[in-house]
């Protein structure tokens, strides 16, 4: 049976950095792509980030019930939905799977396909790095939007609290102070198919 290799952190934390460095060194893990209505970056492609979809989209796939989590962040734009789809891209019978998400996400994500399925791998920042990261990602857009950085990171602060972390049993950190040896920890682990 194959695992899920989910990572998550707050935001700023490097997470996408490191999981696009584990998959160039670890090929044969597959991934899934999430939805979301929120409108494209600069840079991000339909399909390879996420598929950027509708609402009515979103909406004819909970009719289906291939829903396996959906939120809703109110963010200084509107409202942005973010989901996992039962959309056949996962088969746990062939393959490993490195994903990427919030707790929120994890923790619905390890409900649908089983905790003995699902190894997390939580990626820390110290909080100053973290907001110093956030402004200068976003000074680098064409129209910065500094008040939806503030909003994401003080949303960090509370969906990833210690008693959150606890609850959803996150035990192992990972310190990225240092991005290769924690890339490198992160794949030893999925390596080792242990947590």
């Amino acid at each position: 049976m194959g695992k899920i290799y989910y990572m998550m952190g707050k935001s700023s934390s490097g997470k996408d950095t490191i999981y696009k460095d584990i998959r160039k060194d670890l090929p044969e893990l597959k991934t899934l792509t999430l939805y979301t209505t929120r409108p494209m970056r600069e840079g991000e492609k339909d399909g390879v980030e996420y598929y950027f979809v509708t609402d009515e989209i979103l909406e004819k796939y909970r009719e289906e019930g291939k829903i396996i989590e959906l939120r809703t962040y109110q963010t200084v734009y509107g409202d942005w939905k973010y989901a996992t789809i039962d959309d056949g891209q996962i088969n746990l019978d062939e393959n490993d799977y490195l994903m990427i998400g919030t707790l929120e996400s994890y923790i619905k994500t390890k409900e649908y396909y089983g905790n003995e399925n699902l190894i997390p791998l939580y990626i820390e920042v110290e909080d100053k790095e973290r907001l110093m990261r956030a402004i200068v990602r976003e000074q680098q857009q064409n129209h910065p939007g500094y008040e939806e950085v503030c909003r994401r990171f003080l949303a960090d602060q509370k969906d990833f609290s210690e008693d959150n972390l606890k609850k959803a049993g996150i035990t192992r950190r990972y310190q990225n102070d240092d991005k290769v040896r924690c890339k490198e920890e992160i794949v030893e682990v999925i390596r080792d198919g242990k947590l």
